[in-house]
């Protein structure tokens, strides 16, 4: 990956960990500023590696369907043709337009990813958009988990009484 494709990669994580951040820092005016940060910041890493995760995620897929591996690696690596839409679709979404909205910029994105894995495996498109919806949708629930369970073990730390 270029340095270019990995910086936008970091800022559509970042406009997602924003979207997704903010809201819950406005609900807890008790945050500190450098906790809101960290948050962001490790917020936009994850997000970022989750959109790096996505084409690798789907060409593994692809390798399963299919009998013999792929030799292509060019439909695992994000360009900054298929990373700029990314980064508008994360841009568009924040701050929580709307769950719909989010939803469709994202099926685009994910539909540029159709062709190229296509390409370079034997699948056709259908079988091609299949692994790309399901790489997306299983990473989404993964880091919806992560996101869940560090919630709720923050949440019981902070009741735990001090003494």
């Amino acid at each position: 990956m270029s340095p270019a494709v990995v910086v936008l990669l970091l800022f559509a994580g970042l406009s997602e960990s924003a979207g997704r951040i903010l809201p819950l820092i406005a609900r807890r005016p008790s945050v500190s500023r450098s906790n809101a940060i960290l948050l962001l910041l490790t917020g936009a890493v994850v997000e970022g590696a989750v959109f790096a995760l996505w084409p690798l995620t789907a060409r593994t897929l692809a390798e399963l369907t299919l009998s013999a591996p792929v030799t292509d690696g060019a439909a695992s690596t994000w360009t900054a043709g298929l990373a700029a839409p990314l980064l508008l679709s994360a841009v568009l979404a924040f701050p929580l337009l709307g769950p719909l909205l989010h939803l469709l910029l994202f099926v685009g994105v994910g539909a540029s990813l159709v062709a190229p894995l296509a390409a370079t495996t034997e699948l056709d498109w259908w079988a091609a958009a299949g692994c790309v919806a399901v790489a997306g949708v299983g990473l989404g629930v993964a880091v919806e988990a992560v996101r869940r369970l560090v919630v709720r073990i923050s949440a019981t730390g902070a009741q735990k009484p001090r003494t």
